[in-house]
């Protein structure tokens, strides 16, 4: 593996929305951060050759494959970046961890509990460093939120709630299956809206809040049958269009959480609140600069809800980019992960999520999906009670 003073050489596979946002971070940082080691644009992996040689030109890969096996065999890359769907990421992160690479992954960790657990015994026995794409984390309005819980401010939590609200797989029309709409196939995807959206709070709720003990869920399938861009043929549909659930955390509040593609007029509406004993604060991804905040201690004659715009340079992350008052947006938060991981490399620490953490995510995606099927209460991590 290189040393700390040298590049960072990066093999990415897979070329859609994530390769974008991905290749944009390693563009991007080391224009705002002081990276120890910068990161180089050596090789992209899809496919289609005539795709993924246009990807290459456009972002300035050095060089392209079009077999995964082939990208990890190269001497020239340090760290592999799986950009690929579910299904595919246990068999490339194994392999890569066996190739002595650093191991980055896009959420969620896998399909199933199994597959994650063999991703992270690979990485682990391997002693490669690893990291999971929960980029919410890295959004400063997030990070802020972090730091007042982690100081105390809120003062004993008691409830925590939570949803991400899409709507475009509402049209019975929309096929199932293939490069575009392999989220829709249960195959691919091992789960729908538990996997794909509700993960995302799932992990931001395990970061402010802490471990969740137990939950019990519900969820549907609005559409039962959809046209397989694959096979052909009408098949049935195997993934969830929409979920929530109760949750029990290890500090005694209480959780909500929901997730839906069915709801009419929503095409990313991630938001989450959390109420303690002294104060309570509020995010929403549609105005995520700025982080809501209630503190019950304030004098009556001015207390009330306060929007806190986070683009001052002692807030988290903003000191690297404009002056106060100017705002950043989505694409900051995976510069941000980018640039905490060349840093943890620089000191030799783990960055997280690491692949261990991730698999608690998908310890609560499980129970979550166990619980819709047996409508029971499920212990994360263990067999229904």
């Amino acid at each position: 593996m290189a040393q700390s003073n040298q590049p960072l050489r990066i093999g990415m596979i897979g070329t859609g929305f994530m390769g974008r946002a991905h290749s944009n971070a390693y563009r991007k940082v080391a224009n705002f951060f002081d990276c120890p080691r910068q990161p180089v644009l050596q090789a992209v992996c899809a496919r289609s050759e005539d795709a993924v040689r246009t990807f290459a030109a456009r972002w300035g890969y050095r060089h392209h494959e079009t077999d995964w096996r082939a990208l990890i065999a190269r001497d020239d890359i340090d760290a592999v970046d799986i950009c690929t769907p579910n299904d595919t990421h246990r068999d490339i992160a194994v392999a890569a961890a066996a190739a002595g690479k650093i191991v980055l992954c896009e959420k969620p960790l896998a399909r199933t509990v199994a597959e994650g657990a063999e991703m992270v015994a690979a990485v682990e026995r391997a002693g490669v460093p690893n990291m999971v794409w929960y980029n919410y984390r890295r959004v400063p309005a997030v990070t802020l939120a972090k730091q007042l819980v982690d100081e105390g401010r809120l003062g004993k939590v008691f409830h925590y709630r939570a949803r991400f609200l899409q709507d475009w797989t509402i049209s019975a029309d929309l096929p199932q299956g293939g490069a575009a709409l392999w989220r829709l196939d249960v195959a691919a995807a091992g789960s729908g809206v538990t996997g794909d959206l509700l993960a995302h709070c799932i992990d931001t709720a395990l970061w402010l809040n802490g471990e969740i003990d137990e939950v019990t869920a519900m969820t549907e399938t609005f559409v039962k049958e959809r046209h397989h861009n694959l096979t052909g043929r009408t098949e049935p549909v195997g993934i969830d269009d929409a979920c929530a659930f109760l949750a029990r955390f290890a500090n005694g509040s209480l959780g909500t959480f929901e997730s839906t593609r069915y709801a009419r007029g929503h095409k990313a509406l991630y938001t989450f609140e959390i109420n303690g004993e002294h104060a309570s604060i509020a995010w929403d991804l549609h105005d995520l600069h700025r982080l809501s905040y209630f503190d019950h201690r304030d004098d009556s004659s001015v207390r009330g809800w306060r929007s806190i715009h986070v683009t001052d340079g002692d807030m988290p992350y903003m000191g690297k980019w404009w002056v106060p008052g100017l705002q950043i947006g989505y694409e900051h938060s995976f510069v941000h992960q980018v640039a905490d991981l060349l840093d943890g490399l620089d000191r030799g620490q783990p960055v997280a999520p690491t692949f261990r953490d991730a698999q608690v995510t998908q310890q609560v995606c499980e129970a979550v999906l166990a619980s819709a099927a047996d409508r029971r209460w499920h212990h994360v991590g263990q067999d229904a009670r």
